[in-house]
């Protein structure tokens, strides 16, 4: 009798779809503090949980895009970046997912909460570190275990996606020892795009980067002052005013700058 065709993925193997993704042990961290159970609290959970998973990918792409600059190639960063996109579109989007919760519906487990905070986060903040904000201060703000600690002072000790892009612009033999003389090395990209049309989508692709998370503050902000108005955050923080001092901040002011400059 003839032996039957052999199919992809019936060699003899275990593993199944739960034990690869770890999914027991995904769907067992969704622990709720309050007791009898609020119904809206594992929907806060689940946002907030889904958002640190996107927030690690984010770091994957990022980190990715910065060395591949830093080896002076043009093609992986805007490939990275362009992924970056599409996830940070994904975390604006999310927002209204949690904003389907009530403000009565959350002051049932608010509480609970305290001392934790958003501010918290340190995958966000190796984000803005990543990205070029750098504030060394807010390290010492946060309650953070030793590994968590040793996390952000490297990000703080490591190349940024804007150092890494001026060392991509040298790699090119554009000059970028002080702001003026790389305000003349962007100009010199955004001018000749047939001889630095990669430059300049790299540069483009940074700044959508920034805009992208800009937007995601914002909305944040709006969402935080629709849940709590001007109440204090449960962290310590003032809650939304202290958010919207935030929503000015530039990763790459350089690259924002420029467009007064054409």
């Amino acid at each position: 009798m003839e032996e039957r065709e052999r199919r992809f993925g019936e060699e003899g193997g275990t593993l199944s779809y739960g034990s690869y993704l770890r999914v027991d042990d995904l769907l067992a961290q969704q622990v709720l503090a309050s007791d009898p159970a609020a119904h809206d609290e594992l929907l806060f959970i689940t946002i907030h949980q889904v958002y640190e998973l996107w927030f690690k990918q984010l770091l994957h792409e990022l980190t990715y895009a910065r060395d591949a600059m830093v080896n002076g190639e043009t093609y992986a960063p805007r490939h990275a970046l362009g992924r970056c996109h599409v996830i940070e579109r994904v975390l604006v989007e999310q927002v209204a997912v949690l904003e389907t919760m009530t403000p009565q519906d959350f002051l049932a487990f608010r509480s609970l909460l305290a001392p934790a905070s958003g501010f918290q986060s340190v995958q966000f903040r190796e984000l803005e570190f990543l990205s070029g904000r750098r504030d060394p201060a807010l390290v010492a703000r946060l309650h953070l275990s030793d590994a968590e600690r040793a996390r952000l002072d490297r990000r703080l000790a490591e190349p940024s996606l804007w150092d890494a892009f001026c060392a991509l612009l040298a790699t090119r033999g554009l000059p970028v020892d002080g702001e003026e003389t790389r305000r003349e090395s962007l100009l010199a990209v955004a001018r000749d795009r047939a001889a630095y049309g990669d430059l300049w989508d790299v540069a483009e692709a940074l700044v959508s980067h920034d805009e992208l998370v800009g937007q995601w503050r914002a909305r944040h902000v709006d969402m935080v002052e629709r849940q709590i108005g001007t109440k204090s955050g449960t962290g310590g923080s003032t809650g939304a005013p202290y958010l919207r001092r935030s929503l000015g901040v530039r990763f790459f002011p350089e690259l924002w700058e420029l467009r007064s400059y054409l």
